[in-house]
């Protein structure tokens, strides 16, 4: 038996306005944000000795718009956000970001 359609529940088409534009963006960079953060906060823990010349802004900067450019590659590819293989692909490249800033060869 075929599946019906539901109903609209709008008389007119949905409108997004500036706030709710914004929260939509927000909401759409967060989980970067917050594996960058995580991640960078973790990493200071573990090796804070190797670790010691680099702050964890910098850290968590290039962790988070590595996770964050990985999430907009996602929305690219698959045309929605919130596909767990763009999840992964953010906690790889949230850990790249942390190996290039913290260990690779511009260290400092």
């Amino acid at each position: 038996m075929p599946v019906k359609p539901l109903p609209i529940l709008h008389s007119q088409s949905p409108t997004l306005d500036v706030l709710g534009g914004l929260w939509h963006l927000l909401n759409f960079f967060a989980p970067a944000a917050g594996i960058g953060l995580f991640a960078s906060l973790l990493a200071k823990l573990l090796w804070r000795g190797d670790l010691r010349g680099v702050p964890w802004l910098r850290l968590w900067a290039w962790a988070a718009g590595a996770a964050a450019l990985a999430g907009i590659a996602g929305l690219a590819v698959f045309g929605r956000d919130g596909k767990m293989a763009t999840y992964g692909a953010m906690a790889v490249a949230c850990a790249l970001g942390l190996w290039w800033r913290g260990f690779g060869p511009r260290r400092r």
